[in-house]
Formats: C-alpha cells, structure tokens, sequence
C-alpha cells in the first residue's frame, strides 16, 4: 500500500510539472512581525509567493481580525490588512491561505512593546551628532566582506568599490564617540544594496528589512544600538523613501504597474526641488522633480499608490520599535510625493509624539528650505510634519566666511546674514546645521591658516543655534574635495582596519595638528553637553565689524558670550558696544582656556580666533 501511494505522488508531481504547474509557496511576508500596543491598530502584510493571490487567508487568533485583502495586477501578491486590538496576545499565530484543498501556513508573530516605546525621547540641539558612512570608518569583522551573492566586492585601492567597514567597526570604537564628546550617531544606510557597483554609500536599498551582510545582520544592529544607548550615545537611522535599488527582487516581480514611476523612455529627475514653491512653476517640470528616477539604478517610488505608501511608512515604525531609533535622518526629502511626506511624519508622530525627524533640504536659500519645515509660514496650505530640515544655506555661508575678506555681505557677514533670515523658520532652534557632510568637499583645507579656519567654524557651529551636526574625520583634519569624486569626500578613517599604518583613533597615532584640532573640538563638545544656554537657549548678535562678530546664547539661568575674530590682526574690543550681552558682568569662565578671567571695559583677542565666555553669578 505503501509504494502505491508514493508511486501516486511521484505520477502526480511528474503531471504537475510537465504542465509547467509549479506549487504555490509563501516566499515572505512584509513586514515579518508586529507588535501589540501601537495607537494605530492596523498593519498591512504584504505577502509575496507563486499564484498567492488565489488563496483565501484566514486567522483564528483572539484579538487580531483580518480587516481588508487587496488583490493587485500581479498574482504574485497579496495585501492583507491585519487589525490587533490591545488586548492581543504577543506570540506566534498561524495565517492560513487555502485554495481548494490545498493549504498554505505562515506562522506570524505579534512581539511586546518596549516599557514606554511611545514616549521615547530624540535628539534635540543639546545633542551633537556624528555623521559616518559604515564602509569607510572600521573594519571589525573582515569575515564578512565579501558576500559572493551580493557582488561588489572589496577593493580599498579604488575609491568608489567597497572598502569593508562594518557595524563591528562602529561598535569597536564606541568609545572613541564619548571621548570625543558627540551624542548621537547617524550612520548612513546600514540595508542591504546588491547592486553591482557603489554599493558602498548604502543608497540604493535591495531589502528594506535587512542589514547587508557586509556591514553584520539585524542583530549586530540591535546590539550596536543597545551598546551605544548604554554609553549616552542616541540612534538616528538614515533611510530612503525616494527610491531604491535595481537589485531589489520586486524588479523581477513588480507587485503593480504602478508601484514605480513609469515612463516611456528614462526619464531622470531634474533636481531642483524648488519647483515644488516656485508659485509660476509648470506641472510638466514639478512631475519630472518627483517622479522622475534619481539615477538608472534608482526606480523612483509612487507613494501615492497606497499600498506603497503603507509599506514604507511600517518599514520606519519597525525600525524605530526593533532598533529602539532616537531619529531618523530621511535623504532626498522633497523627491517624494509631498502628500506622503506629510502622512508619513505624522504617523511617526502619532505613535511617538517626541520623536524627531530631519529631511534632506537641499536648496540654498531659507525660504525654500522652510517651506519643508512644520507649521511653516511659507506653506501656502501645506504642512509637512517635519520636525526639522537641513540648514543649507548656512552650510554655505560657513564655507565661504572664514575664506573671505569682511565686506557687506562676505566674511562673517555672510554668516550674520544667513541668520537675519531666521524669521521664515517656524523653529530654527530644530534645524540641523554642518560645515561638511558625505556629499560635500570636506570642510578643512589643508593649506594657509587651514587650522584657525578650522577653530572659528567649529566654534561658531557649536555654539550657535541648532542641531550641529560633524562629519566623521573633521575632528582629525580630514580633507577631500569633491571634484575628485565622492568616494574621495568618505575617505577610511585612519586606523580602522588591521594593518593601517596610522592609527588617528589615539592620540599616540595623530599628528601635533590632529591632537589640537581634536584636543579643541572634544573640549567644546564635552562643555556644551552641560551648557543650558548652547542647548536651549536664545540667541542674540550684533552686525559684524572690522572682522569681528559677537553673540550671546542665554537662558535665565545661563549666558555665554562668543567673540569671533576673523580678522589677520589682534583685536582689542571695546565692551562699550556690546552691552546688551555683557551688560554689567565682569566675572567669566573661559572655555577654550578653562579659566577665569576678569573683563572691565575691553577684551583682547588674537587674529583668526575665538573667545567662549560664561558669565559667572
């Protein structure tokens, strides 16, 4: 009886595939688990396997119903609402898919909240945060490299291949963050990019729910950030919601025509995001800003298929719930349906109301920038959301002023007129602000006076209002220009990989020149981590003269004076002029030398340097 009906079964599965009938499987469901708890009670799956749309799913679970199932264009997929009532279960559950007799079983799980996963705290302007890219700062796990199912192998001889940094690295060299005195990490894109060139830089997504092998898996990610939040540092993941990658599978079995931004012959972006409030702009020209594809390997997503608009919104809230994120960094901003953007912020917002959020702003004058901001009075009727968005034109004019002569509107006075136009901003204390980032030529040169340069603008960036934000190596002098390329901008940090001739994670390893840039810059972050009135407080500045600005950052608890002397002379200031921030006080602690000093009716200060004073009681 028994090889009959083996027999049966190898005749049946012999017709099957002679008939090019192929059995159905479950390849994956998205995302693989929820949580009980969430304000939303709603989480839509989407489930991917060979003719899954022919199945009816069901569960028999108490506290979790299935509230919707979508069919779409491709057979291949299914979208099943689930909706968990807060007095589900956590564990695992089965969902069935039958069709006929034949029966499919996907074992999903419901997890437990973090205690107070809700009310979880951000990063705000007390914090400084440090900006690196995962395969240039340390390579801690070399068995990892190379991954032959991704390609894109390891060469550290050419800038734009991988060179092999890890979340090992990052998670050796914890550490060397606390010395340094930053407070926040964000790392670009971690997720996977199986893409066959410049996979490196992270930008090109392949799986939006898992780590690339190169850089470690989940669970290396999860414990990076358990170990960073043990050491006072917080998390800010960077994510994408433009685009992603060629090599993701959907590119082989696309769940709807629509999922992508289709056109009849590529069509690239034309990037200027400014069209987006430019009140004379044509629609021809605004669809091309957000629909067109940011590069050929970079399919342009359509939030405003609702189906992808689920998808990627989930995929943030199951980041910050499994990797318990501080922020999130979000790249290319205005390249996506701005409806979506605006959704999207206040769905994050809706479950973690103090959660913050940055977006990727880039344009070079304030009002453009503000428009992005929440509660922007440059809306026109739109609200973002968002927390906080990238001070640019800031960035700019720190790249210039400290090069430049002083004049009417150069020198320092570019930067004092920057923030003259702070009145467009709803919340300018939230913007993030940089002299450099991954995709700017390094801020320091290494030519001239390039190491006093160096001290004003880190001076002035970390003293004035914002989020500051440092590019990894800026503290040890780092420099690239990107006309060389970006792979010349992301530079290995020194040291991080077995073998390095220098080692710039130790003192014994850096150059005189590195240990006082580093030296100064960790001094001024480790005192503005206690500074109310740096972290907290108002601002207020006098107009620029002779080379010469000054600014006050105050609370009623605090104040703290800066003197920025740009001038290549010494200059022996008048406190006459600046009473409104001196007022009567005569008692300072000085911070850049750790001393008290007495001032009375003047204040000498060198060429091309800084004074950081704190009123003493």
């Amino acid at each position: 009886m028994k090889r009959f009906t083996l027999l049966f079964l190898l005749i049946l599965f012999v017709m099957n595939v002679s008939m090019g009938q192929t059995p159905s499987t479950i390849e994956r469901i998205e995302p693989a688990f929820w949580w009980v708890g969430m304000k939303n009670p709603e989480v839509q799956l989407m489930v991917h396997g060979k003719d899954i749309a022919a199945f009816v799913p069901s569960i028999k679970v108490n506290g979790v119903v299935i509230s919707k199932i979508e069919k779409v264009d491709n057979p291949n997929y299914l979208f099943i609402t689930l909706n968990i009532s807060a007095k589900a279960s956590t564990g695992k559950f089965n969902i069935s898919f039958k069709k006929g007799n034949d029966i499919l079983v996907y074992v999903y799980e419901l997890k437990e909240r973090r205690k107070n996963s809700a009310l979880r705290k951000s990063f705000t302007a007390q914090d400084v945060i440090y900006l690196l890219m995962p395969d240039r700062f340390s390579n801690g796990n070399p068995a990892n490299d190379n991954i032959a199912s991704l390609g894109d192998s390891v060469n550290r001889n050419k800038p734009n291949s991988r060179h092999g940094g890890d979340i090992a690295g990052i998670e050796n060299h914890l550490d060397y963050f606390t010395d340094l005195g930053v407070t926040a990490l964000w790392i670009n894109p971690l997720l996977e990019n199986k893409m066959k060139v410049l996979s490196y830089h992270g930008y090109a997504i392949t799986d939006f729910y898992n780590v690339d092998a190169r850089f470690g898996n989940n669970d290396d990610y999860v414990r990076l950030s358990a170990k960073a939040h043990a050491k006072g540092l917080k998390m800010i993941m960077d994510m994408i919601f433009n685009h992603c990658g060629t090599g993701h599978f959907w590119m082989n079995d696309m769940p709807e025509k629509n999922w992508f931004h289709q056109w009849p012959e590529f069509t690239r972006s034309n990037f200027r995001s400014t069209i987006l409030n430019d009140p004379y702009a044509t629609k021809a020209d605004a669809d091309q800003m957000t629909d067109g594809w940011f590069d050929t390997v970079m399919p342009d997503f359509n939030q405003q298929n609702p189906r992808v608009a689920n998808y990627l919104i989930q995929n943030s809230i199951w980041w910050i719930e499994v990797a318990d994120l501080d922020g999130i960094r979000m790249d290319t901003y205005p390249y996506s349906n701005k409806d979506f953007l605006a959704r999207w912020c206040k769905d994050v917002l809706y479950e973690y109301p103090n959660f913050n959020m940055v977006g990727e702003t880039w344009t070079s004058t304030a009002p453009n920038i503000s428009y992005w901001q929440a509660n922007s009075k440059l809306g026109n009727g739109y609200n973002s959301h968002l927390p906080s968005v990238m001070d640019f034109p800031l960035m700019y004019a720190i790249n210039q002023a400290f090069d430049e002569a002083e004049g009417w509107d150069t020198g320092l006075n570019k930067i004092y007129g920057v923030l003259t136009q702070d009145f467009v901003y709803p919340d300018p204390m939230n913007l993030l602000i940089f002299a450099d980032n991954h995709d700017l030529s390094r801020f320091y040169k290494a030519k001239g006076d390039s190491l006093d340069r160096y001290k004003l603008a880190m001076t002035f960036l970390l003293t004035t209002r914002g989020i500051p934000q440092i590019y990894y190596g800026t503290e040890i002098l780092m420099s690239g220009d990107k006309s060389q390329g970006d792979g010349r901008l992301r530079n290995d940090f020194p040291g991080g990989w077995a073998g390095d001739k220098v080692n710039a994670f130790t003192a014994e390893g850096r150059t005189k020149a590195q240990n006082e840039a580093f030296t100064y810059t960790s001094n001024l972050l480790k005192w503005r981590q206690h500074s109310e009135a740096v972290g907290r407080g108002k601002l207020i500045h006098y107009v620029p003269e002779d080379g010469v600005y000054v600014y006050a950052r105050y609370t009623d608890k605090e104040r703290v004076i800066v003197v920025l002397n740009n001038s290549t002379l010494p200059k022996n200031i008048k406190l006459d002029r600046y009473k409104e921030v001196f007022s009567d006080a005569k008692s300072f602690y000085d911070v850049l030398n750790n001393s008290d000093i007495t001032l009375y009716k003047q204040l000498k200060i060198a060429s091309r340097s800084a004074v950081v004073l704190v009123v003493k009681p």
